[in-house]
């Protein structure tokens, strides 16, 4: 029988973690001289009794027995009910928006995605551009905890193949667990600080810098400023590349990298796949722009590789206006942004792992076509793939372009424009950020869009960061059954 109990403390204890983290933004407005500070102490409270009351009421059970089932309810439960606890300071005050506004803008930040539905970002106190990054820094820690205690457990979109680097059960390995959790936390912090740090270096003050930092790490793209990065140009630009690839790679290899194996980022077979894709689209978009475009090239390098990596990655900054590169290079970043980052690491979209069974499954078959007789087991880096973690691979890429293809739809039959409903079907389903189309405001802001569209999206956003079978699983009479 499913225990709410475990579910219940988790989630009372997370909450708390929110209430303490709006403390944050509270100072930073209390020393503005800005009142905002109110609805931040306010939600703060709030926060923190009600986590406090939730935990209490459900400690009364052992953590290391949570079952799997309870582990897709926790994992559901947690990117749906922290945002609504996320939504509340922008509720209450600035922006002073509706309940779906501040729970899209408070589902994307959680999800990492990065869509906004607030225009005027310059004018927003600090604390809330502040709590929006800190909603960002959060949803991505969270997600790469998640891909690497919960869904090779679950055995979702073949996360079983990477078990050995997990958790075999979520109670007999919990003192192991603990510890990886402890070593992501620090890796994560780590490269925030050295992101921040060298943001500041490059010109931006404390402020910017830091939640852009958290922006960063987090792929999440959300910017203290209408003009997105179109307002650090430059080296920032370099230097937010270089952090938002370290933020895509699989973060257990930085753990590896602490414990002596040097070399354990380049050994990841993701890595190398991630990082050679990537190049070969940047110099592309590159050479499509000085030769068909007549760009300088400096400023076509620079600006190929950091718009086409922001999009990749699920980041969603923007320095230029990317529909000006014309169908072709906007087709490169389309479909680079289904491709998404590494496994375990913050970056989203299908991934580079799920694109590498695939392809391996679809040269043993061609063999197989050529030869019957022979024997081919598809291999990724050096392990062999089980037939359940192909069909679970094959299972989810398909689950994940069919639900692209029902929320573009879906969302057209709002009465959006075509282009506007096929990218916000993109950026939400995939987590990626920016929509473009004529619903789109001037500063990328989504405002505009109507109510039923902006729940579609959130519907989209959530599914989406949660690999999609971890959520359909619970509309399932045969899971609540047991």
């Amino acid at each position: 029988m499913l225990d709410p109990r475990p579910v219940g403390y988790v989630l009372g204890l997370l909450t708390i973690v929110m209430g303490v983290a709006m403390l944050f933004p509270m100072a930073l407005d209390l020393a503005d001289g800005n009142r905002n500070w109110q609805a931040f102490a306010v939600s703060a409270a709030v926060a923190i009794a009600l986590g406090g009351s939730v935990a209490l009421a459900s400690a009364n059970f052992d953590l290391r027995q949570m079952s799997v089932r309870e582990a897709f309810l926790l994992t559901t439960a947690t990117w749906v009910v922290l945002p609504m606890v996320g939504a509340i300071p922008l509720m209450l005050g600035e922006p002073d928006v509706s309940i779906t506004d501040a729970y899209f803008e408070a589902v994307s930040g959680m999800t990492t995605t990065g869509a906004t539905v607030f225009p005027g970002l310059d004018a927003l106190p600090r604390g809330v551009n502040l709590w929006r990054g800190i909603l960002q820094w959060l949803g991505g820690l969270g997600i790469v905890i998640v891909a690497l205690l919960f869904l090779p457990v679950m055995r979702v979109g073949g996360m079983q193949f990477f078990r050995s680097e997990g958790f075999d059960t979520l109670g007999k390995v919990l003192p192991r667990t603990i510890d990886i959790s402890r070593g992501l936390i620090q890796a994560y912090v780590v490269l925030t600080l050295a992101c921040a740090a060298t943001y500041g270096a490059l010109g931006m003050n404390w402020y910017e810098a830091t939640v852009h930092a958290l922006t960063t790490l987090s792929t999440g793209g959300f910017s203290t400023t209408d003009r997105s990065f179109a307002a650090f140009s430059g080296l920032a630009e370099y230097a937010a590349v270089i952090f938002m690839i370290l933020a895509s790679v699989p973060f257990i290899r930085f753990i590896q990298f602490a414990n002596g194996n040097r070399l354990a980022l380049l050994h990841d077979v993701q890595v190398r796949a991630f990082l050679r894709w990537m190049a070969y689209a940047i110099l592309v978009l590159t050479l499509w722009q000085v030769f068909a475009l007549d760009y300088p090239l400096e400023p076509a390098f620079r600006e190929s590789a950091f718009n086409l990596v922001t999009l990749w990655t699920g980041t969603g900054y923007a320095s230029v206006d990317v529909t000006a590169w014309g169908s072709f290079a906007f087709a490169i970043l389309f479909v680079a942004g289904l491709i998404g980052g590494c496994t375990a690491s913050t970056g989203c979209s299908v991934k580079i792992f799920r694109y590498l069974v695939l392809k391996e499954a679809l040269i043993s078959q061609l063999r197989l076509l050529v030869s019957p007789r022979t024997v081919t087991t598809p291999r990724l880096d050096g392990r062999q793939i089980d037939r359940d973690v192909i069909d679970s691979v094959m299972t989810f890429t398909v689950l994940f372009f069919l639900t692209l293809g029902v929320v573009a739809v879906a969302l057209s039959l709002t009465g959006m424009a075509t282009q506007t409903a096929i990218t916000a079907a993109w950026t939400s389903v995939a987590n990626i950020g920016p929509a473009f189309g004529p619903e789109v405001g001037p500063t990328g802001a989504m405002d505009a869009f109507p109510t039923s569209a902006k729940w579609i999206m959130i519907f989209a956003m959530l599914i989406g960061r949660l690999e999609l079978l971890a959520v359909f699983v619970l509309f399932t009479a045969a899971f609540w059954r047991g």
